[in-house]
């Protein structure tokens, strides 16, 4: 079934996740069977809140006291610290059914018009099977990275003089002696002035690795290690009212992305402003126009702008269309039932708006008596 004369796109919302076709639909018809209704619920909107946040752990290596004598620097971790940050914060809208707010379409009998709804039970079309599905596809975590100070991972780069030296500052000596050795080294393979040179560029490569990971196993014994790791976690919202800075949940540097209730994290505040409402349609005399026998229901949503903020940053400012901000209309179920140029619809199912509205090339089926 082809669709022609579009005539227009509403109620399109911002900060829409990712579409796909993967979703499971279900398409019910309206038929003697039924007597011709069907009946489908309109959304609430809610906005899932995907937070990622760093976790940032520092070592310090034992010989830091000496970084400065003996290898003259001072970019060194003095004291062991862990902390999180915020990375990133993305808010989309996605549909919830309503309770209380179901609808019947009722249609007349003769052609057979139908419905498309989506996993959830929400309308996604009428009369058209060409619809794409909202799906959501979270972030993940990753794991904390590696210190060469765990586990002791450093003692294969040192000597057995160095291990057996009993005084710190003496062992501080000779690991800055063998980290400059292993440099010279380096810079010697580099230039093509070692005593023994490799045979290839890939036995190159790994003898200067291998010089690598020493130097930096023995680095750390001076200048501390830093080890990362990110998690992510989903906060959902409905918005109602307006609301400035309410508490949506917190970063701690114990417990990471925690609850609004742990009061060891910061707060990470979330702003509801009103931009417009949805509104009943006027008539030609400004009157609300009367809704229509029978009406196939959807929303006419609001507008609202959603702000979140941390330490005075804004980590998110969008535009988002509510549906609890707007008016529930109608529109005549002839309209989809006409038989030389039915409608079709489709509908947002974040807002249970329309986003598309127009008529079908070809008439529906006939039901067969």
């Amino acid at each position: 079934m082809r669709i022609i004369a579009k005539i227009g796109l509403l109620a399109m919302a911002l900060g829409v996740a990712t579409i796909t076709n993967a979703q499971t639909t279900q398409k019910l018809s309206a038929a003697k069977h039924n007597d011709y209704g069907l009946v489908y619920s309109l959304p609430k909107t809610h906005l899932r809140i995907e937070v990622e946040a760093q976790q940032t752990i520092k070592k310090k290596g034992e010989l830091y006291n000496y970084a400065k004598k003996y290898l003259g620097t001072t970019d060194v971790i003095t004291e062991d610290s862990q902390t999180w940050e915020l990375k990133s914060i993305k808010v989309t809208s996605y549909g919830v059914p309503e309770k209380g707010g179901e609808y019947l379409m009722q249609f007349k009998a003769g052609t057979t018009p139908f419905l498309i709804v989506g996993e959830n039970g929400l309308p996604l079309a009428i009369n058209t099977n060409d619809i794409s599905i909202e799906t959501y596809e979270s972030k993940e975590g990753t794991p904390l990275t590696k210190s060469v100070l765990d586990n002791n991972g450093y003692l294969s780069a040192l000597s057995g003089e160095v291990l057996a030296s009993g005084s710190l500052s003496k062992r501080a000596e000779l690991i800055a002696q063998t980290i400059y050795k292993l440099r010279e080294s380096r810079t010697n393979y580099a230039i093509g002035e070692a005593d023994q040179m490799p045979a290839d560029g890939e036995s190159m490569r790994l003898i200067l690795n291998e010089l690598n990971k020493q130097e930096e196993a023995l680095m750390a014994l001076f200048v501390g290690t830093t080890q990362t790791a990110t998690a992510v976690k989903t906060f959902d919202f409905v918005p109602t009212t307006d609301t400035d800075k309410e508490v949506l949940f917190r970063i701690s540097d114990i417990n990471g992305i925690t609850s609004k209730d742990d009061l060891s994290g910061d707060p990470v505040y979330i702003s509801v402003a009103t931009i417009t409402k949805g509104t009943i349609p006027l008539d030609e005399k400004g009157l609300q126009k009367q809704l229509p026998k029978g009406a196939v229901m959807y929303k006419i949503p609001g507008k609202a702008q959603i702000t979140l903020t941390h330490n005075g940053d804004k980590w998110s400012e969008e535009m988002f269309d509510i549906a609890q901000l707007g008016v529930d209309y109608g529109l005549a179920p002839a309209l989809f039932t006409d038989k030389k140029k039915p409608s079709f619809l489709k509908f947002h199912p974040a807002t249970g708006g329309i986003m598309e509205i127009g008529v079908l090339e070809e008439a529906l089926p006939i039901e067969k008596k």
